[in-house]
């Protein structure tokens, strides 16, 4: 039951709501009414009823709304309130109806009959009302009274208004203001007021508060008693707190449980956002209501005070309920419109609720003033549920804390504390200090949240002021988890002052109290910090330590007080303190640093002692360092993390590399000191100061620059969050953070932290530090820590200044060549007696076992020699240390002169130098190695930015799976002489052997010249591995710019990678004949064939001339190898050619031989094809390409004893040449002949001849002339079956424009003939200006358009809206995947731009079709790109979804970037449908549509062809049929493609009209035939006759068609003769022209001009004039004639009478009658008029009739038993029919249909049907017994209305009339005759309301056109006289008079692009039937302007309720 509650209630439904408002003086109002309904299954949202545009509630009216909202079951009770604003807001309501529109029979009557005003009645503006079926109900409220005990002490009372909210387990009152006129809430007082409230059944809770106004707001509140007199229960609700802001916790509003003290209080965190508009900001009182899942449970009304609402701002609240609601289903926020400037712009508003770790965003984006859009001053706010972050859970804790009651006891400093428990620690708790907190005696309490962690273990506290008055004396500190009541004490006990005690001001305390058995013991730690003996090793700096064990740690100690010395830290100083704490169990690291400040801070540290004090030095736990803290020296880091010396136990740290990039905004750099904290899954690491960067940039944090920081620490696990801010010191403290990137190589991961936010006390929400989750979690290379250890030997002059270089080779590969260096001066002749010792650490690929060491230096610089005497390497994964001795020079003139050394670990010394560097291989790559080999064409794109170019020298480095290039220089770029300017791509080739698949490239330059460069991509092209990667980048690469690194490494982008048929290399050997001018020139290409026509590209064999003048001389052989597509196993034939040119270009080719390497097995095979002809054209055949077939193929194949087999067989089936006779016939009209050079390519199902001159005429001299036939030879292998030829000509010579009449190509061998119809124009000037074409041979060739026909393929319509702001566009590819139930997707649907456009513009709407499988009903929808640079941003403002088929339309409204760097960092979003706005929109189905063209002289067309399809269930509109190229609707084709039609089947006609545009307006056409792809029906539309002006007989461009469906004509022709009467009124006639459309049951005549009429003056006062129309097809019974005029002549005013239409097939006449003016001066001033038929005489439906039921029964549970049956109508309910089953007559069996028949009165429209299943006698059921039911039909008989039910449920057999279900209408099917009986004319008002933006009015002319149930009005202009209409900001009404639409579907609005400023912004639409009061709203909300969004002047819009 529940589950179907929760499924009903997300179930929208629509509701009619009436209002009456009462006839009183005074009684309407202006102000904005809203309704709220509560049901069983919920509390459906606030709804607002009107809009500022109608007028409605005025006196003694009634108003009529349509609402969709949840579906909240069964109603209780209704609210009704308004929102006070207006001139006149007090508003008198007599009653409310309201009606579920599905279950109309169940009306419910609220009655009030009150003022909803602050100043009438009882001064309550929102009531509940309860409801009864029965309208003449009285319900009775319940009463409650309140009583209210003000304080009796000082200053207790308040001047505030106080509210109060009752929750009862039946809901709430909603909050009401108490007020009784006398002075309330006085000192000491108690006051009473009466509340009328629906009955709220047991109280649980109130809300109390108030608004804080008046002079002295500060209420001290004892307790609240509430007497419930109609339960007779009394509830007190005890206070005993202040309500005021500069009182105990400032909170002026609370929550109090029946009966408590102890709040048990759950916190919100409430961030609200106003937005970055002008006059965003308010100064009135915001309030909030939280809404709980399904509505039922609300926070009550919320005060947000204290929040500034500024523009831009964020306001933070931290609100505190006694209920979880979260997650929340909606909020409600809004502002009393009390101040001046009270218009408030809410961005949005997000809600945290710590308890359930769950952030929502609930965007809001409007304005709440009653002066700008829709007027309202309260919104409902719903999730976006995309955006919801599920976030670490904290549970509430109540923290009290006990300040001594001793002289001097209380401090003012700023406390602090920290608490630890077995699973971990809470961050640090700063705990505000209000002026009054922490007093001598004094308890405070506070409310603190707590992540999980375990049982506490202890707790410290401590503040941070040293000043002599600041001292504070503790007595305890207790805990209490409020969820679970746990509780803990604290004792203290002692002073916090640096001049008490033990002068500490920092204390930890055990934890003590029930759950403990044994507290930790509170020690001492005597630690000893020695100091090194270097020179300047001492510091003035601040030095903290923290001690970290087993059971927690100390946290950062200040070391400020030496036991043992004055001046601490001095150079061999010991200094000795003493770290009071609870016991840490073993101590395990040590953390010390310092601050870095004042002058000599640097500190070489040498070790540090620890040990429990009162135990022996000797037990001291040692931690060596022996390295400086400086920034200047060594790793420049200044705080360490140390480990004991000597355990065995090397606690490893990890690396953490944090990259923090400043935003480009003004102003976002920052000269804080920056902070940051790591949390993960084991554990978190201490909140840092990011003080030494690694790149080093000097200055940090400025803006648009990266600093990177690594944070050396122990292994923290996954990543899960990061706390980042600033210690707001400095002038600009302000820093706007971009974001934060966190590798860690040693785990293989890099973390995505999105900020894009300030931190900064003035900006944005005035936070400076922020908790971040990530956004996106990537896998990287995983690297493992290696320690470098040089030792420089102890001789004379032993050390370098040159760069020292190393590469480490192990097992598993090698490093990079790396750099030693640090800051500290290298590799220097110790100042030590031994040697000097340099420590490097680097992160490198795990190398596995090391084997070798390659060291070197670059001898730069003076004195370089360097004598090296050992290296020593940690492998930090195992611990294991290895030895690489030396003990040598490295110097040019020491030893052997080497600068570089091989070293090998010392326990193989006998291990053979490894000899890495193979000899180089021959220089020709031959097939074998060209096979092994990868060659990449690498495409470099510098940026189009300014300076982006670089002069520096450019080299990269290609990384593979099994190995890399090494350093490639790039030097000669294919593209450019210029290498790397602005906005240019340079082509590279590269050649490498076995890299393995490509995994990243580094790429880099020297920094030469004017070095920056800004890269944009690098594209990487390996055909024989058949991908092409693209590696993006989208950063400087400069010195001086973003984070100053010139070396990149770059990563392949996955959506950008594209796949094809790899490559294969084939070697070409060609022999050129050993005889006089054998010899070419010329450029010689190759194109080679496999089966079934595949084939190569055409391959030039030369680059370049110089290759051109060395190869193909008399007698040579030449080779070459060369990459091409895979032909497969066979190549069937060769194509090889020249193109003429060069001194010698004719050329004697003896053979071609093809080898290529053999697929399974070693070897290869090679194909020789003969030629031994003349290339040429002076000799032979004056041929310059041959086709050449293969004679033989050699095999090589290495057999398994490793000899060579090889093996020779002919070719037998080789293809034959064939001798192919082409006939050109040139057209016989004027100017056809040409004298250009013509071009002919045949193609056959095996291949074709390529592109093949036509030079030699065998009939005529002269070729190509007017009404000639010129015949030519061609000889190719055999093609196979011809069906394509391409012509075209060069457009060469003095009149080249070519008319081709037809091809004829008759193959020799078969004496086969193909015909080519082409009758087409080649000219640059005729027609389509085309030269080349293509055609296809006359056997009615079939071409597709969509090739899907597939059931699961369906199409899906997508549009989006691009945002406005600065880099909203974007250049990458869009995609969408939609996702359905159980998880099923598209594939990825890439929305690729028509016209081959590239890229989104800002403002831009682009629409995109795709076909994608069928996922159901979606649940998701995922946009993103492909871009992956910082670039390629890009702001989504809307995205839309539509699904014909299901007829729906999802709306979601993203204002979301989709980038790298902005937002949250991602390129993809995944949107929830739970977001979208759904619409209705028409349903269609899927036809595959063919159109057959006429065999006759020119029957082909490219005009634009329009179709339209009428059937039994309406009509569509008029489609475009859609065109590709040259290929449609040819003489003798068929074209097929799938269309999207209106669900309007059984189909009857179809009407296809031409616009006679186009270069061959004129078209025969012979049939079209449709498929209905889902039902498999076909109907057949014939015509056989010309759509022409100038052709056939009819001379018309357009036609009607009957439609045939199995050999069975649908509507028959007929001859209609139309009748007009013209009144006798004085001036009735017209001379306008006159046109009618005449309305039926199988669609429309289509527009009929009334011109040839018996009277030579047509249209004359009391005149009757008869017009014939032979040969239309007959519509059926008639419903409307729609008939208007022009409005030209003298006098265009027209009075008609009537219109009589008479069927002559039929033989019946139907009157239209009117007697209306159609006059723009007269009666309405309409000059269109729809008149309805006076023939559909009204039945009185009041009277009974008969209703059919199909009962369909499914295939798993029939039954024998009866059933019954209730029809729920609109009208009424029907009396229960049972349907009987006998044992004569068998019913409800499996799979079969049951038929019966009822009489009953007539229930009008059936909206439901409830089903029992009941047992024949009444027996008792034994047992359970179900009965399937697939589906019920009702037809009323009378009308013929059809209603369908598919149920496909189980019905339970019971005796219980109450044990039945009730199931909805899925579909009804409407009757002409009742859709005819509807039509009678109704007065509709149009309202639309014109945007407020700059330039949204337009003085174009605007139509409009409604369609509803009942067809469309036609094209109405909307004109009124003297108004200037459609400004900015206005609301138009216009009253046009219509026949019933019936329920509206949709309207399209457009306008004709006329007047200085046609653009237009349309809001919305409203139309409102005046006479059933139904207004229905269509929202456009775009612009209809050809130069902005889509450029569209036409939109459909689709109603929202």
């Amino acid at each position: 039951m529940c589950l179907c509650m929760i499924s009903s209630f997300l179930f929208l439904t629509v509701y009619e709501v009436v209002t009456v408002t009462g006839d009183v003086k005074g009684a309407g109002t202006d102000a904005n009414v809203f309704v709220t309904l509560f049901g069983d299954f919920g509390v459906s949202p606030k709804v607002h009823l009107a809009s500022k545009s109608r007028n409605a509630f005025e006196k003694n009216k009634t108003d009529v709304f349509r609402i969709k909202t949840q579906n909240v079951g069964p109603l209780k009770k209704l609210r009704i309130e308004h929102d006070n604003t207006g001139m006149s807001a007090s508003w008198f309501l007599d009653r409310v109806v309201l009606t579920d529109m599905i279950r109309p029979h169940l009306r419910f009557y609220f009655p009030c009959n009150n003022w909803l005003s602050r100043e009438e009645g009882d001064n309550l503006f929102v009531r509940d009302l309860l409801g009864s079926l029965n309208p003449m109900d009285v319900p009775k409220l319940n009463k409650y009274l309140v009583s209210v005990f003000t304080a009796d002490m000082k200053g207790s009372g308040t001047d505030a208004d106080v509210f109060l909210n009752i929750f009862g387990e039946h809901g709430d009152t909603g909050e009401r203001r108490l007020d009784s006129d006398k002075d309330n809430f006085e000192r000491g007082s108690e006051d009473k007021f009466t509340i009328e409230t629906p009955n709220l059944g047991r109280l649980r809770k109130i809300t109390i508060g108030h608004n804080n106004r008046g002079s002295s707001a500060g209420w001290f509140l004892d307790k609240v008693v509430i007497d419930d007199m109609g339960n007779k229960e009394v509830y007190e609700f005890p206070v005993n707190r202040w309500f005021a802001m500069d009182e105990d916790d400032g909170k002026i509003q609370r929550d109090i449980l029946v009966g408590s003290m102890q709040p048990m209080g759950i916190i919100y965190n409430v961030q609200v956002m106003t937005g970055d508009i002008r006059g965003a900001g308010t100064n009135s009182k915001i309030h909030m209501v939280m809404h709980g899942s399904k509505g039922l449970k609300n926070s009550g009304k919320i005060f947000l005070e204290g929040g500034a609402f500024e523009r831009a701002l964020i306001d933070i609240f931290n609100v505190e309920i006694c209920e979880l609601i979260s997650p929340l289903s909606r909020i409600t926020i809004g502002h009393d419109n009390g101040a001046v400037g009270a218009g408030w712009y809410c961005e949005k508003v997000v809600i945290y609720c710590p308890f359930t770790g769950i952030e929502q965003t609930f965007p809001c984006g409007m304005w709440l003033d009653e002066d700008e859009g829709d007027g309202l001053i309260e919104r409902e706010l719903y999730e976006m549920v995309s955006l919801r972050q599920k976030k670490q859970k904290k549970y509430p804790w109540s923290l009290w804390i006990w300040t001594s009651d001793i002289k001097g006891a209380g401090t003012d400093a700023q406390v602090f504390l920290q608490i630890y428990g077995e699973r971990g620690k809470s961050d640090e708790i700063k705990l505000e200090n209000n002026s009054d907190s922490f007093e001598q005696g004094q308890l405070d309490k506070f409310m603190i949240e707590m992540p999980d962690i375990g049982r506490l273990l202890k707790l410290r506290i401590w503040h941070e002021k040293r000043n002599p008055f600041a001292g504070w004396h503790l007595a305890k500190v207790t805990l209490l988890k409020t969820l679970t009541v746990e509780k803990y004490s604290f004792e203290c006990g002692r002073w916090l002052d640096i001049n008490e005690d033990d002068n500490e001001i920092v204390r930890e305390l055990p934890a003590t109290g029930a759950l403990i058995d044994e507290p930790l013991p509170l020690i001492k730690y005597r630690v000893t910090i020695c100091t090194g003996n270097v020179s300047g090793s001492g510091t003035d700096a601040s030095v903290f330590l923290n001690l970290i064990g087993d059971l927690g740690d100390t946290g950062e100690r200040l070391m400020f007080m030496s036991k043992n010395n004055v001046n601490k830290f001095e150079k061999g100083n010991h200094d000795e303190f003493l770290i009071e704490s609870v016991f840490l169990g073993q101590v395990r690291r040590v953390r010390v640093g310092h601050d870095g400040r004042g002058g000599g801070c640097g500190w070489y540290l040498d070790k540090v002692l620890v040990r429990e004090e009162g135990q022996p030095e000797s037990s001291a736990t040692e931690f060596p360092c022996f390295r400086w803290l400086d920034r200047n020296e060594d790793d420049g880091q200044i705080v360490r993390e140390l480990v004991p010396a000597g355990d065995g136990e090397r606690l490893f740290n990890v690396g953490y590399h944090i990259a923090i990039k400043t935003g480009s905004v003004n102003g976002a750099s920052s000269d804080s000191r920056v902070f940051v904290k790591l949390y993960g899954e084991k554990g978190d690491t201490d909140k840092v100061i990011l003080a030494v960067s690694d790149n080093d940039l000097r200055n940090y944090f400025e803006t648009a620059r990266t600093d990177i920081f690594t944070l050396d620490t122990y292994d923290i696990g996954k990543i899960n969050r990061l706390l980042i801010g600033h210690t707001n010191e400095g002038l600009r403290a302000g820093w706007f953070l971009d974001s934060v990137q966190i590798s860690v190589p040693v785990h293989g991961m890099q973390y995505m932290f999105p900020s894009h936010r300030w931190l900064c006390k003035d900006e944005a929400d005035g936070k400076v530090e922020v908790e971040i989750y990530p956004s996106e979690v990537l896998e990287i290379e995983k690297l493992i820590n290696y320690e470098i250890t040089v030792v420089t030997g102890d001789i004379r002059s032993a050390g370098t200044n040159a760069n020292v270089f190393c590469q480490i080779y192990g097992d598993e590969g090698k490093t990079e060549i790396l750099a030693l260096k640090s800051r500290s001066n290298n590799f220097e002749r110790g100042t030590t007696e031994i040697f000097k010792e340099d420590i490097f650490s680097l992160a490198a690929v795990d190398l596995g076992v090391l084997k070798k060491l390659r060291i070197r230096h670059d001898n730069s610089q003076a004195s370089a020699g360097w004598f090296l005497d050992r290296v020593e390497i940690v492998d930090a994964k195992d611990d294991t240390t290895y030895f690489f001795p030396c003990k040598r020079w490295l110097a040019v003139d020491e030893d052997d002169g080497q600068l570089a050394r091989e070293l090998v670990p010392v326990d193989e010394a006998f291990m053979k130098k490894g000899d890495e560097d193979e000899d180089d291989s021959e220089a020709t790559l031959g097939l074998e190695q060209k096979a092994m080999s990868t060659t990449y064409t690498v495409r470099i794109k510098t940026g189009d930015k300014k300076y982006a170019g670089t002069d520096a020298n450019v080299f990269m480095t290609l990384f593979g799976t099994k190995d890399d290039t090494g350093i490639i220089t790039l030097k000669a770029s294919k593209t450019h002489r210029n290498k790397f300017e602005r906005g240019m791509i340079d082509e590279f080739t590269v050649e490498a052997v076995d890299l393995g698949p490509l995994t990243k490239l580094r790429i880099g330059h020297d920094n030469c010249g004017s070095a920056g460069w800004f890269l944009d991509w690098v594209e990487i092209d390996a055909q024989s591995v058949g991908q092409k990667l693209r590696f993006p980048c989208g950063r400087w690469l400069d010195r001086g710019e973003d984070d100053g690194a010139i070396v990149r490494d770059l990563f392949p982008n996955p959506l950008q990678t594209e796949f094809y048929t790899p490559f294969v290399p084939y070697e070409i050997k060609t022999f050129t004949s050993d005889m006089f001018g054998a010899g070419t020139d010329a450029d010689v290409f190759i194109v080679l064939y496999g089966r079934d026509g595949v084939c190569t590209q055409q391959k030039s064999l030369c680059v370049n001339k110089r290759e051109r003048r060395m190869y193909f001389e008399r007698g040579a052989e030449d080779m070459f190898i060369v990459e091409l597509e895979d032909v497969g196993d066979v190549i069937e034939k060769i194509r090889i050619g020249h193109d003429n040119r060069g001194v010698n270009p004719g050329w004697h080719l003896d053979r071609v031989e093809i080898r290529r390497l053999l697929r399974k097995g070693k070897g290869s095979e090679t194909v020789i094809f003969p030629c031994e002809r003349w290339l040429a054209k002076s000799e032979d055949d004056k041929e310059t390409v041959r086709e050449l077939q293969p004679s033989d193929i050699i095999t090589e194949k290495l057999s398994r004893d490793g000899s060579l087999k090889v093996t020779e067989v002919e070719v037998e089936d080789a293809l034959e040449t064939h001798t192919y006779n082409v006939s050109v016939m040139t057209g016989d009209v004027s100017g056809a002949g040409t004298d250009a050079n013509v071009f002919l390519t045949i193609y056959g199902d095996l291949g074709d001849t390529g592109e093949r001159k036509l030079s030699k005429s065998e009939t005529n001299s002269n070729k190509f002339e007017r009404g000639s036939v010129d015949r030519f030879t061609i000889e190719a292998v055999d093609l196979g079956q011809v069906f394509r030829i391409k012509i075209r000509h060069d457009n060469s010579m003095m009149s080249p424009d070519w008319y081709l009449d037809q091809v004829e190509v008759l193959d020799v061998d078969t004496e086969e003939v193909y015909l080519f119809l082409c009758e087409r124009w080649l000219s640059r000037k005729r027609e389509d200006r085309l030269i080349e074409r293509v055609f296809y041979v006359k056997v009615k060739y079939k071409t597709t358009g969509n090739p899907s026909n597939h059931a699961d393929i369906i199409p899906y319509h997508m549009s989006i809206c691009t945002g406005l702001e600065r880099d909203a566009s974007t250049t990458s590819r869009a995609y969408v995947i939609i996702t359905g139930v159980n998880h099923t997707q598209t594939e990825r649907l890439w929305l690729d731009l028509p016209d081959g456009r590239k890229g989104f513009q800002a403002g831009s709407l682009e629409s995109f079709e795709a076909l994608g499988s069928d996922v159901g009903e979606i649940k998701k929808v995922e946009l993103g790109h492909d871009g992956a640079t910082p670039e390629s941003c890009w702001l989504v403002d809307e995205l839309a979804v539509a699904v014909p088929t299901k007829g729906v339309k999802y709306v979601f409204a993203c204002k979301c970037w989709l980038a790298k760097d902005r937002g949250d960092g991602l390129t993809a979003r995944v949107f929830n449908v739970l977001d979208a706005e759904a619409i209705a929109i028409c349903q269609k189905t899927i036809y595959e549509l063919t159109v057959v063209t006429g065999d006759v002289q020119n029957a082909g067309t490219d005009t634009k062809i329009f179709m339209s399809v009428f059937g039994a269930n309406g009509s569509t509109e008029e489609i475009l049929l859609p065109k590709n190229e040259d290929r449609w609707f040819e003489r003798c084709q068929e074209d097929t493609f799938n269309m999207e039609i209106d669900d309007i089947a059984p189909l009857k006609k179809m009407r296809l009209r031409i616009d006679g545009s186009g270069s061959r307006p004129d078209w025969f056409l012979d049939k079209v035939i449709m498929r209905n792809l889902s039902t498999e029906e076909v109907s057949v539309f014939t015509y056989e006759e010309w759509l022409s002006r100038t052709h056939g007989p009819k001379r018309t461009m357009i036609c009607e068609m009957p439609a045939v469906v199995d050999e069975e004509v649908m509507v028959e022709l007929t001859t209609y003769i139309l009748q007009v009467k013209t009144s006798d009124v004085s001036g009735a006639g017209t001379d306008a022209n006159v046109w009618v459309i005449v309305f039926g049951e199988n669609g429309d005549t289509g527009t009929l001009a009334l011109k040839e009429s018996g009277n030579s003056n047509k249209f004359e006062r009391k005149h009757v004039d008869t017009f014939r129309f032979p040969d239309i097809l007959s519509l059926g019974d008639l419903s409307k004639v729609r008939v208007w005029h022009d409005n030209s002549g003298v006098a265009p005013g027209w009075h008609l009478e009537h219109i009589d239409v008479k069927d002559e097939y039929m033989d019946k006449t139907f009157r239209f009658p009117c007697d209306r003016w159609l006059s723009k001066h007269d009666d309405d001033g309409q000059i269109m008029r729809e008149l309805a038929c006076a023939n559909n005489d009204c039945l009185d439906l009041n009277e009974k009739t008969k209703y059919e039921i199909c009962v369909t029964t499914g295939d798993t549970e029939e039954t024998k038993e009866n059933a019954w049956i209730i029809l729920e109508g609109k009208k009424c309910r029907s009396k229960e029919f049972v349907m009987e089953n006998s044992s004569k007559k068998k019913r409800f069996l499996l799979g079969k249909v049951d038929r019966f028949e009822f009489s009953s009165k007539n229930v009008g429209d059936i909206a439901a049907i409830c089903l029992g299943h009941t047992p024949k006698d009444g027996k008792k059921v034994k047992g359970e017994a179900y009965w399937h039911v697939e589906e019920v039909v009702v037809t009323e008989k009378e009308l013929g209305n059809k209603y369908i039910f598919r149920c496909n449920a189980l019905i339970p057999l019971s005796p219980k009339r109450d044990d039945h279900l009730t199931f909805e209408c899925t579909k009804t099917i409407e009757s002409f005759a009742s859709k005819a009986r509807s039509l009678v004319p109704v007065k509709y008002e149009i309202i639309i309301i014109t945007g407020d933006e700059k330039g949204a009015g337009t003085d174009a002319n605007v139509f409009i056109t409604i369609y509803g149930s009942n067809g469309d009005s036609g094209s109405r202009q909307l004109r009124q006289r003297l108004r200037n209409l459609f400004e900015r900001g206005r609301t138009d009404r216009f009253v046009v008079e219509m026949l019933d639409m019936g329920d509206l579907q949709r309207v399209r609005v457009e306008h004709d692009n006329s007047g200085l400023c046609p653009g237009w912004l349309l809001d919305r639409v409203e139309i409102t039937n005046t006479a059933n009061g139904v207004t229905t709203i269509f929202r456009c909300g775009k612009w209809l302007d050809t130069k902005r969004a889509d450029g569209q002047i036409a939109r459909v819009l689709y109603p929202k309720y």
